[in-house]
């Protein structure tokens, strides 16, 4: 594929703009002081939603409209939430803001938990003097503390949604009925980053609507999550957004930020961007990765990615992920690698060309294209589906050990 025409294809489906803040008026509005009262009220505008790497640990994150000091009660039982968890302090500080990520340790492996967030307004802030406000109790929600020595591991992923937000439950619903042990997102959720009513309209509200009240999930930036003006605050709603390693029951899963497909002097980000040495880390973390002992001893290896290391065209970026990746992935005998970005769904086979390894791509974004990816895991088999948005399974992949 010629890089232009790679280029073209990928941007041919972005002639939608964003809109954000016209909101239609459904009812007459007699009092403009009474409208003033309800944007003033204090809430919960996002969330909560899961996120997590496992490890007997989750992540609780939501967002308020205004500055507030958080945490999250939590207990094994509904009537009982005698734990209290307090995001990350900083310098003995503990975070006061709108933006809330809480995570829970030491949890019981298998066990059912119970939780609700909990914000309290902060009115005013002297030096001497702090006014609480109002003070919200969300719903309590539950969640599983996934054991990691699980013999059966069920997930689904969903990549390149592109600023279609009822994508999310409309794939989700393909699987409708099996317990999934977390969600993974596999990159370009978004078109480009503009501000915080995007990540929460497109991306945050839907998840926590269908599923993240109660199943976490686990997410990996696209090459589209590094543009716009506000993809560098973008970190700040995700418990992990770039590399992480984390085993679940009989499989090692490894996650590779893989950054932008244009080359870091492209005239578009004026010199404020360096993929390549960002790649190059990350490759020196999957270096020491596949000679840990947590990689050897895992009966599967599983390998998740946006920009597929192989099979995406001649840009710069996927190229890179080609020189500095693909050689680790054959040397660790990685059973699969799970990717996105071509928006053309596609299982590629164990030597078609010098991967070692099998290749899944996602569909996406438009009807018609999207793709469910849905993976079974025991102790014996790896199971793969490709299901496209009607329905239809136009893929599969399996192997024994």
């Amino acid at each position: 594929m010629k890089k232009q025409t790679a280029e073209h294809g990928r941007r041919a489906f972005l002639k939608s703009s964003l809109a954000f803040g016209a909101v239609s008026m459904v009812a007459p509005v007699t009092s403009v002081a009474a409208v003033s009262e309800i944007e003033d009220e204090f809430k919960v505008i996002a969330g909560p939603c899961l996120q997590t790497s496992f490890n007997n640990a989750i992540s609780v994150l939501w967002v308020t409209n205004k500055n507030a000091a958080s945490w999250v009660e939590y207990g094994l039982s509904p009537n009982n939430l005698d734990k209290k968890a307090y995001g990350k302090s900083e310098f003995g500080l503990k975070p006061i803001g709108t933006i809330n990520v809480v995570q829970l340790n030491n949890l019981q492996p298998g066990a059912n938990y119970y939780y609700r967030v909990v914000s309290k307004e902060i009115k005013e802030f002297q030096p001497y003097k702090l006014t609480y406000g109002t003070v919200l109790n969300a719903d309590v929600q539950s969640f599983i503390n996934t054991d990691t020595n699980k013999a059966e591991v069920n997930f689904v992923m969903l990549n390149d949604i592109h600023d279609r937000p009822q994508s999310i439950p409309t794939l989700l619903d393909l699987d409708k009925g099996t317990k999934h042990d977390f969600v993974f997102f596999n990159g370009d959720i978004f078109d480009y980053q503009t501000n915080e009513p995007q990540i929460i309209d497109h991306f945050l509200q839907p998840c926590t609507n269908a599923f993240a009240k109660n199943i976490p999930f686990v997410y990996v930036r696209g090459n589209h999550e590094t543009r716009g003006k506000y993809c560098r605050e973008l970190p700040q709603y995700f418990a992990s957004v770039g590399y992480d390693a984390f085993t679940l029951g009989p499989v090692r899963f490894v996650i590779l930020d893989t950054g932008e497909d244009k080359e870091d002097t492209h005239p578009v980000y004026a010199g404020i961007v360096d993929f390549d040495e960002y790649r190059r880390e990350q490759a020196a973390l999957l270096k020491k990765e596949i000679e840990s002992r947590a990689f050897k001893k895992a009966k599967f290896r599983v390998v998740m990615m946006h920009i597929p290391p192989r099979f995406s065209g001649e840009a710069h970026g996927p190229l890179h992920c080609t020189e500095v990746f693909e050689p680790l992935l054959n040397r660790g005998k990685v059973d699969l690698v799970l990717s996105g970005h071509t928006h053309r769904y596609k299982i590629h086979q164990p030597g078609e060309g010098p991967n070692q390894y099998p290749l899944v791509i996602g569909g996406g974004p438009k009807e018609g294209a999207r793709t469910l990816t849905k993976v079974r895991i025991t102790p014996n088999e790896l199971t793969l589906k490709l299901i496209k948005d009607d329905g239809t399974e136009v893929g599969s992949y399996s192997i024994k050990k």
